[in-house]
């Protein structure tokens, strides 16, 4: 089963830096769900930065801001401190979210087919609905779009 628009995702757990995100836990709040490959990686970095720069934003239109890739607990509690993220990474290492976001995708690096992690944006209303799912994004000015969605919600 796989996500869709204007319906509402369905209840899930993952662990994440500072304790288990849980969908339930968001209820009320608009969530800002941001997939990408991988950390420390250079289109991940700005795009972690991105988010961090203007979390404030986001706190203030009402909406938390979750980063989601397969990397480890530990891997994420590093990038998150190097960078000084004010927000929670969750770890997706059995591909479970992924999946339910439908975001793996065979992409080509290097010239080899691998799978990854389609960078995506998903934004979920306070109520638990899909509102907007951005998929293959761009890194620059997408924190700037995403931030415009979530004060028109």
């Amino acid at each position: 089963m796989t996500v869709s628009l204007s319906k509402a995702i369905p209840d899930f757990s993952a662990p994440a830096t500072g304790s288990t995100f849980s969908v339930a836990d968001q209820r009320g709040k608009t969530v800002v769900l941001y997939f990408y490959p991988k950390d420390n990686t250079p289109g991940c970095t700005t795009e972690a930065m991105n988010f961090r720069d203007q979390h404030d934003d986001f706190v203030k239109a009402g909406a938390v801001v979750f980063g989601i890739s397969r990397d480890s607990l530990k891997s994420h509690e590093n990038f998150k401190a190097k960078l000084e993220l004010p927000f929670e990474l969750i770890s997706d290492g059995d591909e479970a979210v992924c999946g339910l976001f439908d975001v793996i995708k065979m992409k080509k690096m290097y010239g080899k087919e691998v799978r990854g992690i389609e960078r995506s944006t998903f934004i979920v209303d306070g109520k638990g609905i899909l509102r907007h799912a951005m998929r293959g994004i761009k890194v620059p000015n997408h924190v700037d779009e995403v931030l415009q969605i979530v004060r028109a919600l």
